[in-house]
């Protein structure tokens, strides 16, 4: 196992630094300045799929960037439930039919594009420091205000609110799913939005990044924190400060917000998201929650059973063990 903690010393692991004292304030700060609904654009794509509506969905967000999301929704009479379904680090959304699953079981589903990633969405903004590589730490150099993720996460929170508003969608039932950056993402939805009322997260991304410095985790996406002290501050003067202000995005420093049920998924031969920084979430969470350990799994695309455990949690079929 490439994490040196423990099993036992993982079940009562909350990170290896506090939540910022201004952290609850800043978070609402930035809820605060989001409260209207942004301009956005619902087009209706032609699929020619019998029982299903597909809609592209576009939308202002902070600095003018635009966010793209591909949306699928079955046909019905009544407002249906909703998930919102997050990529992973640099990746995009799924294609259109990958989502058909869902649909089949009566859901809506939303998948953003993280901005300045793989897919259609762009982004507007401007950053001191380095941005020759790393979404992680861009806008660290400048403080709080500036992360690159807070405009993510608040993309995130917009999102909902524009799908809850829809009249075909049943806001009462909306829900998020993710792995890795997605895992995170999931997680951030119902930290800051309270209209999530169900979470699973796989392996998530963007969490104790103190942690993922000590166990020197080189890999991608974590090599852009060690890049920023190689080539920026090789004797770490700005270490507590830059991490510090890490900390506003840190995943398990959010974890105390969400109030809703939480399921996570964690391989213990992670080396990408090491299980410790994922328990560091866990052991915070103050709602209903389970975590399903995978001893032989790392940061791997998950198959058998895994992907009939989140249908199950996520929509309570009961699909496991008929297979």
């Amino acid at each position: 196992m490439f994490d040196t903690m423990s099993l036992e010393a993982m079940q009562t692991y909350r990170g290896r630094q506090e939540v910022p004292e201004d952290f609850d304030q800043f978070w609402e700060r930035q809820l605060t300045s989001h409260r209207n609904l942004p301009e956005f654009e619902l087009i209706e794509q032609d699929f020619k799929v019998p029982n299903a509506r597909f809609y592209a969905l576009t939308f202002t967000a902070a600095n003018g960037s635009r966010i793209f999301s591909k949306c699928a929704f079955p046909k019905s009479d009544k407002p249906v439930p909703v998930l919102f379904y997050f990529h992973g680090y640099q990746g995009q959304s799924p294609d259109w039919t990958e989502n058909l699953k869902f649909v089949a079981a009566g859901y809506g589903v939303v998948c953003m594009d993280v901005r300045g990633q793989a897919g259609r969405s762009t982004d507007q903004g401007q950053f001191d420091g380095m941005t020759v590589k790393g979404q992680v730490i861009r806008g660290a150099v400048e403080g709080p205000e500036h992360l690159f993720y807070k405009d993510i996460y608040m993309d995130v929170y917009q999102l909902i609110e524009i799908v809850a508003g829809l009249d075909f969608v049943n806001s009462d039932k909306l829900y998020s799913y993710g792995a890795s950056q997605g895992g995170a993402l999931a997680l951030v939805a119902a930290a800051l939005n309270t209209r999530i009322k169900r979470v699973v997260s796989i392996y998530p991304f963007l969490s104790d990044f103190k942690r993922v410095m000590e166990l020197n985790d080189v890999n991608e996406p974590y090599n852009e924190l060690f890049r920023y002290f190689r080539f920026s501050d090789p004797f770490h003067e700005t270490e507590d400060e830059f991490l510090h202000t890490l900390g506003y995005i840190d995943v398990k420093n959010l974890a105390h917000r969400i109030q809703c049920p939480v399921h996570m998924v964690t391989g213990l031969n992670d080396i990408i998201c090491p299980p410790s920084t994922q328990f560091a979430i866990y052991n915070r969470l103050t709602c209903d929650k389970d975590i399903k350990l995978l001893p032989d799994y790392g940061h791997d695309g998950l198959h058998v059973k895994v992907n009939d455990y989140v249908f199950d949690k996520l929509f309570g079929t009961s699909v496991l063990g008929m297979s």
